[in-house]
């Protein structure tokens, strides 16, 4: 099987990300997931100290990435995207025809910038995802640039989470020798199976200047964990496609 949406359909909707959409192609036959099918989600940091990332760009261009990548695996082109602080701030969709200045669009939107709970936002995904009917395997992409104000639930919530089709892919914005990632090392290396099913997360940084991070570094990261995962959820039977 080849890539869920063609090169020629990217071409004519989003001409501005064909180069993402190969990039992406060559990491996916790298860790053999040409061909797979899976729905993609984005989940993106709202806190106060991700000001900055929405000004510079930087998640607009995570979120083209994103979309990119989805492309391969989903035939929709559209990315579920849900937003995150205190609460949950916007679930919205970035598609292959509105990508462009979608998150300046949608952050004018929002209301202030809040704490950091990463557990409201992996309900709103859970919920997205059972609503869908979907039986397909997906992948999370979790942005972030620090730890959250609940540790207890949002572990709660990750290892809850392990009996379903979900992988988390936690990527962190910022310093990678702050402290602040600690905790997500942690959620990284969470016991299996005395904590949960099967590992469902992987974490990797982007560093304090993640839109310089190179697409095929990014895309590697993205996706380095997730063939092991779908064959754990396979043989748990978490994962029946």
């Amino acid at each position: 099987m080849g890539p869920a949406i063609s090169l020629s359909k990217v071409e004519e909707a989003a001409p501005a990300l064909v180069s993402l959409y190969k990039s992406a192609g060559v990491s996916l036959r790298k860790y053999g997931l040409e061909g797979e099918r899976a729905a993609v989600y984005l989940v993106v940091d709202y806190s106060g100290s991700m000001r900055s990332y929405y000004k510079n760009g930087s998640v607009q261009m995570l979120a083209e990435r994103v979309l990119g990548l989805s492309a391969h695996l989903d035939d929709d082109g559209i990315v579920p995207t849900v937003f995150f602080s205190t609460d949950v701030d916007a679930v919205v969709e970035i598609g292959l025809d509105n990508h462009q200045g979608r998150i300046d669009e949608i952050v004018a939107g929002l209301g202030r910038m809040g704490l950091t709970n990463y557990h409201s936002a992996m309900d709103a995904v859970i919920d997205h995802y059972l609503d869908s009917g979907s039986t397909a395997p997906a992948l999370v992409v979790f942005q972030t640039d620090g730890s959250p104000s609940s540790k207890a639930a949002a572990e709660r919530y990750l290892c809850k989470a392990a009996k379903l089709p979900l992988f988390w892919q936690f990527i962190g914005f910022g310093n990678p020798k702050s402290q602040q990632f600690d905790y997500l090392r942690k959620l990284d290396e969470l016991d299996v199976p005395a904590k949960r099913v099967v590992d469902n997360a992987g974490f990797f940084h982007a560093g304090k200047k993640p839109r310089t991070m190179p697409d095929d570094l990014l895309y590697d990261q993205l996706l380095g964990e997730f063939p092991a995962w779908l064959a754990a959820a396979r043989a748990q039977g978490i994962v029946t496609t």
